[in-house]
């Protein structure tokens, strides 16, 4: 693959102090801050699921295992790529590989562009050893493939998780809004096109929080990837992050401005879904407990990533983890159970879920 972009080395030292001191900012402001979206949501809460009063079922067989590009997981969760780089980092992501391979769920890792450029701190992404079974996803951004990355840096990248895919994100709101933000988006779907076709494993394209409509996914699945994660608004607001890492009023402004930007996810799941019922699709954006996973699913996502509620309890400790994940399992199965579905294929045909009128 041909590089084009600006004169920047990868093994630029400032370059990458700039990145280790952004990733720290990130998990500092998501941790402390309120980021989230207010006027936008995520939309499930347009839905209702029909109660079903005589489920005729025993909910200790209800099942909510799923299969995601050919893996077998515990249940329909992604834990979704979060962070890397730093030292807290390296806690965080060894806790959510260790509750992933406990519990069998899928997890991808912070964007790896610092370990691209530092490999002094690869070892905070590199959480193989502690989950050896589960679905694991390399991730980086695909803007970077305009500043000096190719095929390489990609294989890099993948190689270091042992990855069963590679994740590249979508960011244009945050690229513009954030300090010396990489904005140059020109030729990125021929490039993306070209990495399908060259790596040994799965494509998958996300947003960050913003959506990807259905005019887009067409585009992408016509260019070869082989999943799509939605990553709608309602969520953390990349927009709010930035803004509170502004250098000047216009970047606090523009992060204010645009806060609530964004296709919400449950509009994306069902506009992706009319035109391409068969992509692999992972609804994440916004969701807090089972019972939206639930919704996300029965609407035609496959997967569900769940992000700030797993950064918070891997803080906190591994049995607040394990709680969560407890907690999220035995939501997605009382569903299940009240909607009268053994299974999640059964809750995708059965209808239950309706537009509230």
């Amino acid at each position: 693959m041909q590089n084009v972009g600006d004169s920047r080395l990868i093994n630029n030292p400032a370059l990458t102090k700039e990145t280790q001191t952004r990733k720290a900012d990130h998990l500092k402001i998501c941790l402390d801050e309120d980021v989230q979206f207010h006027s936008t949501t995520n939309g499930l809460e347009g839905y209702r699921f029909s109660h079903c009063c005589l489920p005729e079922l025993d909910r200790r067989e209800v099942d909510i295992s799923t299969t995601f590009l050919g893996k077998q997981l515990g249940a329909p969760l992604l834990i979704s790529s979060m962070t890397g780089g730093t030292e807290l980092a390296r806690m965080i992501n060894y806790r959510l590989a260790a509750a992933a391979q406990r519990y069998n769920l899928a997890m991808g890792v912070g964007s790896q562009r610092v370990a691209v450029e530092n490999p002094q701190v690869a070892s905070t992404f590199a959480v193989r050893s502690l989950a050896p079974d589960i679905l694991l996803f390399a991730n980086l951004g695909a803007v970077q493939l305009n500043y000096t990355y190719g095929v390489d840096e990609c294989l890099r990248s993948i190689d270091l998780l042992e990855a069963d895919a590679l994740i590249l994100h979508l960011n244009a709101l945050q690229e513009c809004i954030q300090p010396r933000g990489d904005t140059n988006f020109r030729g990125l779907l021929d490039k993306i096109k070209n990495l399908c076709n060259k790596l040994p494993v799965p494509v998958i394209v996300k947003e960050v929080g913003n959506g990807i409509s259905a005019a887009i996914a067409q585009k992408l699945i016509d260019a070869g990837v082989s999943a799509i994660d939605v990553a709608g608004a309602g969520g953390t607001s990349w927009a709010k992050v930035e803004s509170e890492r502004a250098e000047n009023a216009q970047q606090r402004r523009l992060g204010l401005t645009f806060a609530d930007w964004g296709l919400p996810t449950a509009e994306c799941i069902t506009s992706i879904r009319a035109i391409a019922p068969n992509i692999p699709l992972i609804a994440s954006g916004g969701l807090r407990n089972g019972l939206e996973v639930a919704k996300a699913i029965a609407l035609g996502a496959d997967l569900a990533g769940l992000a700030w509620p797993f950064l918070q309890a891997a803080v906190e400790s591994e049995d607040a983890l394990d709680a969560l994940v407890e907690v999220l399992v035995a939501e997605i199965t009382t569903v299940l159970f009240c909607t009268g579905n053994p299974t999640l294929s059964a809750l995708k045909q059965s209808g239950a879920l309706q537009p509230l009128r």
